[in-house]
């Protein structure tokens, strides 16, 4: 069972911080002030928590014949999972555990607008 755990964007003046709470997970968002994320279960192949609006380097981007394309892609929660970008974050990390945190969609958007 993985831990669950987030972590909040409360702007460029405080930035990026662990909310604290007692046990009430509905505590973390009584403070409507932040954008918080949760933490996937995963870690990147330096042991960093990979969370949900990080930004992951070497995500597939598309598979043309034995070739997979790699490029940076965010984190998300969609169709109930994890995603990088259109891949299943799970699946795809228990083949490939390649996958590096390279920032966040709050401290570091111009990575995912340079692939673009």
């Amino acid at each position: 069972m993985r831990e669950i755990k987030f972590r909040g964007w409360y702007g460029s003046r405080i930035g990026m911080m662990e909310p604290t709470f007692d046990g009430d997970i509905n505590e973390i968002f009584a403070d409507k002030h932040g954008d918080y994320m949760q933490y996937t279960g995963l870690k990147d192949k330096n042991g960093v928590e990979i969370y949900e609006g990080d930004i992951v380097q070497g995500a597939p981007r598309y598979q043309r014949e034995d070739e997979i394309i790699l490029i940076e892609q965010k984190v998300s929660f969609l169709k109930g999972c994890y995603m990088f970008g259109n891949w299943n974050a799970h699946e795809y990390f228990n083949k490939h555990q390649h996958i590096e945190v390279v920032g966040n969609i709050y401290e570091d958007p111009d990575l995912l607008e340079e692939v673009r």
